[in-house]
């Protein structure tokens, strides 16, 4: 595992105990990504639950940019992969505490021309799939379930 995955798989139990302490309020985003061909994009990340298969996506400062650009600044960052922030549709914006902070979030869909990908090390492991049921028995996030229904 890479440095940085480490310490960000380290620091994960702290970050979410202050979230519990602090309740922040934030803002995030999910991107599903497609293909062509109906294939969508799955992640592992390197931090929290590495187990579960989810959407890529971040934070972000809505004084700052969309929840369109922060999924396009988030998919280069995470996969390497260059889209204008005009490819992005928004599927979902839904108001959660489950991580126990008060987190605004926006599910958004677009099309990847290309299915190469450039990892970061917040990204353990990705891949591009036609159905959940070729992830066998590992647990999948809510929020790519909720895409996909909305998709």
């Amino acid at each position: 595992m890479r440095v940085r995955a480490l310490l960000l798989r380290a620091g994960s139990p702290f970050a979410q105990l202050w979230f519990r302490i602090r309740k922040p309020t934030t803002f995030g985003v999910k991107a599903l990504l497609r293909q062509a061909d109906g294939r969508f994009l799955v992640v592992r990340h390197s931090y929290a639950d590495t187990r579960r298969w989810a959407l890529p996506g971040g934070g972000y400062k809505p004084t700052r940019e969309t929840p369109a650009e922060a999924a396009a600044r988030e998919i280069h960052e995470e996969l390497g992969i260059a889209l204008p922030a005009e490819a992005f549709t928004v599927l979902d914006t839904t108001v959660t505490t489950l991580e126990g902070k008060h987190d605004t979030l926006t599910t958004l869909a677009a099309t990847a021309a290309g299915d190469t990908l450039r990892l970061s090390p917040e990204i353990a492991e990705a891949r591009w799939v036609g159905d959940l049921a070729e992830l066998g028995e590992a647990p999948v996030s809510q929020w790519l379930v909720r895409a996909l229904a909305s998709s």
